[in-house]
This record gives C-alpha cells, structure tokens and sequence, in this order.
C-alpha cells in the first residue's frame, strides 16, 4: 500500500535535509523507535507497537538507497520483522524538501508492505496512524533537535575501534515507549480489534482458573 504524508518545518530547506537525513540524530524522535547500532550505511533498531494488552516488537534495519543534495530528495529503504515471527514491515520511502517561505515543506511517501497482526487494520487505519505519528515526529523534532534554528547538526562523537566487531558501532538510545495504536488511531482500530481482545481477555481468565485448580 503508498501512503503520502505531509509536513512542515520551520528551518530552511539546508538545515531540514542536514538534520532529516541524519539517521541517528532524528531516530529518538521517533514514537515507539529505538536505534541500536550502525554499520557503515546501515542503521538497526526496534520499533515497538501496541494494541491493547499485547505489544510487538519489529527488529530491522534501514539504508539509504539515494540521497540527491541538489533536489533534496531522499530515498530510505526499511525492512523489519515482528520479533515472534509473526509478521514483518517493509517500506521504500522517498522524502522530498522544497523551500517553503523560510520554511521547508516535506513531503513523504511511503510503498509499505506489511504482514501479521498490524496488517488486520487495513489501509485506512494504517494511514491514519501514520499521519498521527508523523505528527508526533515533527512536534518532537521541533522540540529537541530544531529548538535552535542556528544550531548545526549534532555530529556523533568519536567512537574507540572496537576489535572484536570492527564495522559496527553500537548507539546508546533511550528505550522507546510502545507506540499505543488504539490510542493513537481512536475509535476506529477500538472498534476493529475489541473482538478480538475480548477472546484473549477470556482465554487469559480461563487460563488463570485452571492454574489456581491445579494449585
């Protein structure tokens, strides 16, 4: 499925490509993303989710496939799998600056495929929460990274050759909180997997009665 996504900042176009190619810089103002560690062009982390009592956990990795500097488009390709084997996420997306009266306006479209439990929500859902995210993304990034427009990307700091794993640098991030779906998409994901979380509300009750029968 392609979902479009929009945005504005408001830094000029050069600032906004610095910081928004920046993998590393940008990754803790990802809801529910945590970036672990990167080799050479590859980033790896995990992005955890939540629907009602059950959380998943994607692990996977991101690389750029093309960067144009003078265009200002980006090109990042993601590929995930739930951590349980039970479902996997992959993305092509392609990010494009314009200058937007001393602003940039970013626009993001994304080519995702996915499978598993996040899957049973459909497109409409899907798009919904991830324009609430994105939401969520460009209120972080203006509050941390872009609070001082005249501040220069940060630069990561210099890391000790490792010897034992000479090509991967591990990143010290924050733990991420799981992104809450119901909460973030509303009623509609409520709605949609309320059946299904009952089911598992009685099979967690059923369970407990035969563990206290058998004690």
């Amino acid at each position: 499925m392609e979902l479009t996504n929009d945005f504005r900042v408001a830094v000029p176009v050069e600032r906004a490509w610095a910081v928004l190619t920046d993998v590393e810089l940008i990754a803790p103002c990802l809801p529910g993303a945590q970036l672990q560690e990167v080799e050479g062009d590859e980033y790896r982390g995990v992005v955890k989710v939540k629907v009602g009592p059950i959380t998943a956990q994607y692990k996977g990795k991101a690389t750029f496939l093309s960067q144009d500097v003078d265009a200002h488009v980006a090109v990042l390709r993601a590929e995930g799998r739930e951590t349980r084997g039970q479902g996997n996420a992959n993305a092509t997306i392609t990010a494009t600056l314009t200058p937007d009266e001393g602003g940039t306006a970013v626009s993001v479209v994304t080519d995702l495929t996915i499978t598993g439990k996040v899957a049973q929500f459909g497109r409409g859902v899907l798009a919904d929460v991830s324009a609430k995210l994105l939401d969520q993304f460009v209120e972080n990034l203006e509050a941390t990274v872009l609070v001082d427009e005249s501040a220069a990307p940060v630069e990561a700091a210099p890391v000790e050759p490792d010897d034992s794993a000479p090509a991967i640098r591990k990143v010290e991030h924050p733990e991420p909180e799981p992104v809450d779906l119901i909460e973030t998409a509303g009623t509609p994901v409520a709605r949609r997997v309320a059946p299904v979380l009952a089911v598992i509300a009685v099979l967690w009750v059923i369970r407990k009665l035969l563990t206290r029968n058998r004690d």
